[in-house]
């Protein structure tokens, strides 16, 4: 039901009469959102970033041999916004009841904050406008195969050896605006947006006759931008179950992570020590790394790493904040993450 109910309002409250204080259980840790650059688009609905495609090549030459003229190849790639929207409406009779009209709002404005930061912490990783239309895309069907004779971006998508439909995914994701970063509206806010539709409004039934309601909006236009896939790694195809993660010969998370992290075309000395691309003029773009994984693959990191004596995996400090974090980069927990993903060939 898409409205609170009496049963609903009872259970706010204590046996005092006071709001109580809820138990969230539904509660994730979603540290996506702790490192995404966020730029606005230059589109009203969108974002347009141009590509090399192409580069010349010169001609070796006999004398009194001609040598033809060459150019670049340039795209464009474009990706939308996504508009996620929900309210909340609380009929007035019913939020008068014990007459704490705020505390009952706040309680489930604050449901309504957490469940709109999960959904959109998804999408990033799964949102697909083949789909869901009024979605935008996110990073797993960007990222949809092994092969490089399927896409040319496969060979950013390391196979961990997992088949069936019980895997889950790691990511290394390179944040920068000249690499891979979250995008907003045009002239329009970013982030999640929260109105307070006015102490009292209409609103209507089932059958379109009107009622007086507590009504809350949230709002949150969003999308992602990839314009240099090179600097987003999967780790692909890890297996969960007992035969998996779980088993006596599990994938060896460590080995894979340092194939990935040497993938990338630059980065810091610190993560693999190639700090320069060959572009004329254009030093490697200044990059914000992390890993994102789920907690399965978060504790199992542990367990190899105390199995092996693995010291590259070690506590940090991150701006005041204890951190883990492997070859230098942060890794980060996204339960979001998913461990029913379908194998990728």
């Amino acid at each position: 039901m898409s409205y609170m109910t009496l049963a609903d309002w009872a259970r706010h409250f204590g046996p005092d009469g006071s709001i109580d204080d809820i138990g969230e259980l539904l509660a994730q840790c979603n540290e996506i959102f702790d490192d995404m650059l966020i730029r606005e688009g230059n589109m009203a609905l969108g974002h347009v970033g141009t590509v090399r495609t192409g580069l010349p090549q010169g001609t070796w030459r006999n004398m009194y041999q001609g040598v033809a003229f060459t150019k670049s190849n340039v795209a464009q790639v474009t990706d939308g916004i996504g508009e996620l929207f929900a309210y909340s409406r609380i009929d007035r009779s019913l939020a008068d009841l014990e007459g704490n009209v705020a505390a009952l709002r706040l309680s489930e404005d604050n449901a309504h904050l957490e469940g709109l930061s999960q959904q959109m912490a998804g999408t990033y990783f799964y949102g697909n406008v083949a789909v869901t239309q009024a979605q935008f895309t996110g990073l797993s069907p960007r990222f949809n195969t092994i092969s490089l004779a399927n896409a040319q971006n496969a060979a950013n998508v390391f196979n961990f050896g997992g088949t069936a439909s019980a895997n889950t995914s790691l990511w290394l994701i390179c944040w920068g605006e000249q690499t891979v970063h979250g995008i907003f509206p045009k002239a329009q806010r970013a982030g999640l947006v929260f109105e307070d539709k006015g102490d009292i409004r209409p609103g209507f039934d089932a059958s379109n006759r009107e009622f007086e309601a507590y009504t809350s909006m949230f709002m949150w236009k969003a999308g992602l931008h990839l314009k240099n896939w090179q600097y987003v790694v999967r780790g692909a195809n890890i297996d969960t179950t007992t035969a998996g993660l779980a088993g006596p010969t599990p994938p060896d998370l460590f080995a894979g992570m340092s194939k990935m992290v040497v993938h990338l075309p630059a980065s810091g000395r610190r993560i693999s020590g190639i700090m320069k691309v060959d572009a004329p003029n254009q030093p490697a773009p200044a990059i914000r790394p992390a890993w994102y994984c789920n907690r399965t693959v978060r504790q199992y990191l542990d367990i190899q790493a105390i199995r092996d004596k693995n010291v590259l995996l070690k506590p940090t400090e991150y701006d005041g904040q204890p951190i883990v974090e492997f070859r230098g980069i942060p890794i980060r927990i996204v339960d979001q993450l998913i461990n029913t993903e379908s194998a990728l060939t």
